[in-house]
């Protein structure tokens, strides 16, 4: 059994806005419906370029699998040309457009969603809604923290997070979905969900005929304060053939340009179909619709802004590294070159590639005729405030370097044994030695000399 669509599509600009940013189409294989954002008419120049790439596939032979393939191919090259649309005309930036397509091969559906533009299915007068918003308010309803009837009346209903804005990384839901004869499909734009409620709709959609339904449904939309254009594509499910000289259907801004519109988007119309730089004039007012695109600042030329970010960030490292060295090189301290003492100029550290420190001055001093300890902390290397006080710590060394050499030398000179025994008991000693408790260095005696046990190793 070959199933076919019986179908119906209509927009409304609304009794708030001066311009149609909606675009829809209906035929046999295809349902579409782009709902533009970005305000100075850019909007309207992304919904009608989107549904003129993505309408290409209402052509008999894509079945089965290839249906997916197919949609996400046409949603990319859509994608595709409004970041050549905004090439041509850099006043376009910050644009965007849901898309949500169902394309149907006579057995079954597959739907590409992007945005918060919605479609339906009711199925034994139960309706369900087969696109997922990507939306702020839907995310805290996925993540429990609001409910579905919260979710209606929030402030932020209408923050948009994903679209289709010629991002390379704007891509859309994919599904397959069964079909079945007596179902019927509606797509809309949010200017009908955010004002009209689900029983509401179910009712529109319960009894009718497509064309009947759409007009129902945007009357219902704009009775109940809609500010926003609003647009529906219906279609039912059907086991006979559309009536003969059925036609697609195209509206809303896609449809001004196809008929040549001279209305107030005119030339942005003409710049989405001839691929001219014309349209997208400036602002004047900022319009509450752009308002839903604000979350999410646009990303052209995503590389050039990532390397001045990096060319930003090295330069802070380059500078704060270049101040760190400028303040090593103001540093000084005391060591040893060799045999010798030494100043040297920056810090006692070596990082990969980078000595932060070179010798300043060696001195004549040799580092074997300091004492034990003082040898040690020029061993070791002795910090120094500045140059002045790094001489101060070398005129330091040099008196206990003299002190050391002025000390005569203690240490007992080994007497020879005699090469005969002497019998005779050996005299005793002309004082009785007095045992003395042994006293602990000090590197800096309490008067200021050199302990003489420090010279003991000096040469």
């Amino acid at each position: 059994m070959t199933l076919s669509l019986d179908y119906a599509a209509l927009s409304d600009v609304g009794r708030v806005r001066r311009n149609n940013e909606d675009s829809a189409y209906a035929g046999p294989h295809l349902l579409l419906l782009a709902d533009g954002m970005g305000g100075a008419a850019a909007g309207e120049v992304a919904s009608a370029a989107a549904v003129q790439v993505i309408r290409r596939l209402d052509k008999p032979g894509i079945e089965g699998p290839d249906m997916m393939e197919a949609l996400a191919g046409a949603v990319h090259r859509a994608n595709e040309r409004l970041s050549e649309l905004v090439e041509e005309d850099p006043e376009r930036e910050g644009m965007g457009s849901t898309v949500t397509a169902l394309l149907f091969d006579g057995q079954q559906l597959g739907l590409a969603h992007l945005g918060d533009s919605r479609a339906y299915r009711m199925r034994d007068g139960l309706l369900y809604q087969l696109s997922h918003d990507h939306t702020f308010v839907q995310s805290l309803v996925d993540e429990g923290r609001i409910s579905k009837e919260e979710a209606f009346t929030h402030p932020h209903r209408n923050l948009i997070l994903r679209v289709l804005d010629g991002r390379p990384d704007s891509d859309p839901d994919l599904e397959m979905l069964d079909v079945q004869a007596g179902d019927r499909l509606m797509l809309c734009s949010d200017g009908l969900p955010d004002y009209v409620s689900d029983q509401v709709i179910a009712t529109a959609m319960s009894d009718g005929t497509p064309d009947s339904v759409v007009v129902d449904l945007i009357t219902q939309a704009l009775e109940a304060g809609s500010n926003d254009n609003v647009t529906c594509v219906v279609a039912d499910v059907v086991e006979t053939d559309p009536a003969s000289g059925s036609q697609p259907q195209l509206v809303g801004a896609a449809a001004e340009l196809a008929q040549g519109s001279t209305g107030p988007a005119t030339s942005s119309m003409r710049a989405v179909g001839e691929g001219s730089g014309s349209g997208g004039g400036g602002t004047a007012d900022l319009d509450p619709e752009e308002l839903r695109y604000a979350p999410q600042a646009p990303k052209r030329f995503l590389w050039l802004r990532r390397l001045a970010v990096l060319v930003v960030v090295l330069g802070l490292i380059g500078g704060g590294g270049w101040f760190a060295y400028s303040w090593t090189q103001k540093q000084y301290y005391v060591g040893t070159d060799g045999d010798y003492v030494a100043i040297y100029k920056g810090v006692d550290q070596v990082l990969p590639g980078v000595n932060l420190s070179s010798l300043y001055e060696k001195q004549a001093l040799q580092v074997d005729k300091l004492p034990t300890y003082n040898r040690e902390q020029v061993e070791g290397t002795i910090q120094a405030d500045d140059l002045a006080a790094a001489r101060q710590i070398i005129s330091e060394l040099e008196r206990a370097a003299a002190e050391c050499a002025a000390q005569p030398n203690t240490k007992p000179t080994a007497t020879p044994k005699p090469s005969t025994p002497v019998s005779t008991p050996p005299k005793p000693p002309a004082t009785t030695p007095v045992s003395t408790p042994a006293t602990t260095p000090s590197s800096t005696p309490s008067n200021g000399a050199v302990n003489p046990d420090d010279c003991d190793g000096v040469k």
